[in-house]
């Protein structure tokens, strides 16, 4: 796979509940990560003495994160009402060349920053709550 931009990596929000998304606007990073927890099973009688995990099993989970400047009222608002309400709406997170994952997401942390002689910017964190579906990007 070639080298992607990414200003490609896209973090969307259903903002309305009606399945369509629309992309979080003035973010400038934007990163995803997938987490699956473990669960050893390693006995005496282990083969060699090696860890040994039991297939299918532990907590699956996603984090995404970004950073970015004020542009977009609907999507800014609708982060704040995400985070105050403690709702769990459907997310996109479109990875170039990869596919989209989508699923609910909570939002554990909205942080606003600015310094005096620059714009005001704004980090924000998910954290997955429930399954998440994939769809791979078509060739």
């Amino acid at each position: 796979m070639p080298a992607q931009n990414g200003k490609d990596l896209l973090i969307k929000v259903d903002l309305t509940g009606d399945g369509q998304f629309q992309t979080m606007a003035g973010l400038r990073a934007s990163r995803v990560s997938f987490n699956a927890e473990t669960v050893d099973v390693t006995t005496l009688d282990s083969a060699g003495g090696w860890r040994e995990l039991l297939s299918g099993a532990g907590v699956r989970s996603a984090a995404i994160s970004g950073s970015g400047i004020f542009k977009d009222e609907a999507t800014d608002e609708r982060a704040r009402q995400i985070f105050f309400d403690g709702e769990t709406p459907a997310f996109q997170v479109v990875i170039p060349d990869f596919g989209t994952v989508e699923g609910a997401f909570q939002v554990t942390a909205i942080e606003y920053a600015g310094n005096h002689d620059g714009e005001a910017t704004y980090e924000v964190s998910l954290a997955s709550a429930g399954a998440l579906s994939f769809v791979a990007a078509a060739s």
